[in-house]
């Protein structure tokens, strides 16, 4: 495979980072929304409610909590199937 010039690694890391910075907005805008619909209803007042507070922290919680098992997870099937392709294995 052909090296990179150093102009060309700058522009794949722009690329790179354009695309992590997408998807992370993305992800976030989810968890926002997601958390948003389930835990605010009360619309009478600027602030939030007691209630509202607790669940949003909770939701959160959980959200981050399953993305974190989640991504454990997807580590743990990647390097099983690394593992069976290494010895050959389909």
């Amino acid at each position: 495979m052909d090296q990179l010039t150093n102009s060309e690694q700058q522009i794949l890391a722009d690329r790179i980072q354009k695309r992590q910075m997408k998807q992370f907005m993305g992800i976030f805008g989810n968890l926002v929304d997601s958390c948003f619909t389930s835990c605010v209803d009360d619309f009478q007042s600027k602030a939030l409610s007691g209630r509202e507070t607790g669940c949003l922290s909770r939701c959160v919680s959980k959200w981050m909590a399953t993305n974190e098992r989640m991504g454990e997870r997807f580590a743990e099937l990647n390097a099983a199937e690394m593992e069976r392709q290494q010895r050959g294995g389909r």
